[in-house]
């Protein structure tokens, strides 16, 4: 710099101090003119006019002093400064960025790229970079303010918690960001905190409509319901058209029991977001709450639409068609939600009443054991019984009287007081002819239920009809009287007659049996079973003839007669066992072969049996138990080398 530049370019740098820019200007423009390769001009005419504004003149002026001195990164600096005044963010971040490659040891510049990016809302970035300036100048507050606001718009409310805490306690008396403070607070979850910063906030700037909308959130999630609702209130007068919180807004109304307001809020949220499922679900919600049926399940449904995995809704839709008593769709409904959630007991519960309320007793009943061997519940105990009764009577009016007793029996022996189930196995009982057992029943159905006259009217046609059967069964054929003999008040004795009668039809049936003439044996035997109905050894025939004709629904049905007859029979027990497993239906077959044990541990063929039902079950370990059992107990020597053989089979 020649002595007459140097001498413009001090004069230039004193009218700067006096603030007389103009004068400066001129001064370093003749210098310029003088000596044009002094970048030292140029970037002293790029300052003042920096500083005055003219920042096209500026940048031209630091375009000039870079070619001339291009690795100056303060030169760079002070153009992104200008661009960055200018909001000309890429071109100031470019700037920023060539100076940290010229000088990379200013780590200040940090900041200016940090806070361009922050204003770029490239959050990402400007986070990262304000870390790195913050672990060099810890102390400098405002980075770390713009740190904290970065991590809430990146929805990092954890970490800009931690920055605005630091902040806060470093000194609350010049705290500001409260807004964005308590704002970070709502959504980290820590209500409490988060309303005291808020209401602080609002005191500073009444009309920051976040503020108000966060306060709402935290005092509707503290349960201040009335203080929410004000909350609201101011936040629909500053901004009447803020429809994304009306979905909040509704759900605080719903929870304060505003169910029509509710209603109106939800309908103005779907309006403007039709696709949201949420706002028709708890529409449905407030719908079904206030018995709207038909219009909680169209809400339900469109919610569904949108979500269709939610099982929450579907819950909810089953329960509103189960209450329109539209069983058939609820259970639709109940299956789907059991797909996925099998054990959920509640709707477990509701499917067995949707079953019983369609008259699906067998599936009603098997749905209420297996709810009851999870948890008790007194309604599923009633209505079990109440299934049990109802199925024993389908099957009388199906005139499966032995299956009808079962059903009978079982639920009475979980209700003994139950006299519709009584009233049921009298009329089983009457049907099979066990007129001893039937006037039983229907004395303790009438005991219960005095005031039924159903009940009485039935057992007097009963006795009636009984007296009148008696009174024709001594018909006496041809001439023979050897057999009859009178009793001791001088009356025909016809029931010795009888008893001989019965003993020959069955002598007869059981040659029959070993002649391999089954019909006739068939034909005999019930006709000795005419006689004497309860004679369990003669059911049990009849059903061995019918199992040996691979008549396995007749079989089944006369070994449930004779169970019927004598309950702790175990070779009627045994037996239907038997044709169960002919059936392939092991679990009802194990039923009964352990029905044998419970009455005679000591019944060999049944541990047998129970071994074999387990080998299809593919159940080595039940088998091998079973089988061992069975040889403690077995008397039959030609059965000892096969189990042995099994067992040596299994034990491999």
């Amino acid at each position: 710099m020649t002595p007459e530049v140097n001498k413009l370019y001090q004069e230039a740098c004193s009218a700067e101090y006096q603030n007389n820019l103009p004068d400066a200007i001129e001064k370093l423009k003749k210098a310029i003119s003088i000596s044009g390769n002094d970048s030292l001009l140029f970037t002293k005419l790029g300052g003042i006019y920096s500083e005055i504004g003219e920042y096209e003149k500026a940048l031209k002026s630091y375009a000039k002093a870079i070619e001339l001195k291009p690795d100056d990164a303060f030169m760079y600096i002070s153009v992104g400064s200008i661009y960055e005044t200018q909001g000309n963010y890429q071109e100031a971040l470019k700037a920023y960025q060539k100076a940290s490659q010229l000088f990379p040891e200013y780590k200040y510049n940090l900041l200016n790229i940090a806070n361009v990016q922050y204003k770029m809302h490239d959050y990402k970035s400007s986070s990262d970079t304000y870390r790195a300036f913050l672990e060099i100048y810890p102390q400098h507050w405002e980075a770390r303010e713009n740190l904290a606001s970065a991590y809430l718009n990146l929805g990092m409310a954890d970490k800009a918690v931690t920055e605005y805490t630091a902040l806060y306690n470093k000194n609350s008396s010049t705290f500001k960001d409260y807004a964005s403070y308590g704002i970070a607070l709502v959504k980290t979850g820590n209500y409490s905190k988060g309303a005291e910063i808020l209401e602080k906030a609002i005191e500073l700037d009444q009309d920051n409509t976040s503020c108000h909308i966060n306060l709402a959130f935290a005092y509707q999630e503290l349960d201040n319901n009335e203080m929410a609702l004000e909350q609201y209130k101011i936040v629909f007068e500053q901004l009447p058209n803020l429809h994304s919180i009306r979905l909040d807004y509704a759900n605080l109304l719903a929870d304060m029991n505003f169910n029509d307001q509710a209603i109106e809020q939800y309908k103005i949220y779907i309006a403007n977001y039709p696709t949201d499922y949420r706002a028709y679900k708890n529409a449905a919600i407030v719908y079904k709450r206030t018995n709207d049926i038909d219009s909680a399940i169209n809400n339900f449904e469109k919610a569904l639409n949108y979500k269709k995995d939610d099982i929450d809704t579907k819950i909810d839709l089953a329960s509103c068609y189960h209450a329109k008593k539209d069983y058939v769709t609820a259970l639709k409904y109940y299956d789907e939600i059991l797909a996925i959630k099998p054990n959920n007991i509640d709707v477990k519960t509701n499917k067995a009443f949707a079953l019983h309320a369609l008259d699906q007793y067998d599936k009603a009943i098997d749905l209420y054991e297996e709810i009851l061997t999870a948890k008790d519940n007194p309604l599923v105990q009633s209505n079990l019984t109440k299934a049990l009764t109802s199925q024993g009577f389908v099957l009388l009016g199906m005139k499966n009287y032995s299956d009808a007793t079962e059903y009978f029996q079982k639920a009475i022996s979980r209700n003994s007081a139950d006299d519709y189930a009584y009233y049921g196995l009298a009329k089983a009982y009457r049907s099979l002819e066990l007129n001893e057992k039937a006037g039983e029943m229907y004395e303790k159905a009438i005991a219960l239920n005095p005031d039924n006259t159903k009940y009485s009217n039935e057992y007097g046609d009963f006795i009636s009809q009984l007296y009148n059967t008696q009174m024709n069964t001594a018909e006496i054929s041809g001439n023979d009287f050897s057999d009859i003999t009178l009793n001791n008040n001088g009356e025909i004795n016809s029931q010795q007659n009888k008893s001989n009668t019965s003993k020959d039809l069955i002598a007869l049936g059981d040659e029959n049996y070993r002649k391999k003439e089954y019909e006739q044996a068939i034909n005999n035997y019930q006709k000795a079973l005419s006689i004497n109905p309860s004679d369990e050894i003669t059911l049990l025939k009849v059903g061995n003839v019918y199992k040996l004709k691979n008549d396995n629904k007749n079989a089944k049905d006369f070994y449930k007669r004779a169970i019927v007859v004598k309950p702790d029979y175990a070779d009627g027990w045994f037996n239907l066992g038997l044709v169960y497993a002919n059936e392939q239906n092991m679990a009802e077959a194990k039923k009964s072969f352990n029905k044998v044990l419970e009455i005679n541990s000591g019944y060999a063929y049944a541990y047998y049996a129970l071994a074999i039902a387990c080998e299809e079950e593919n159940n080595k370990t039940e088998a091998l138990k079973y089988y061992k059992t069975f040889l403690q107990y077995n008397k039959d020597v030609n059965m000892v080398a096969d189990v042995e053989n099994k067992i040596k089979s299994l034990e491999k």
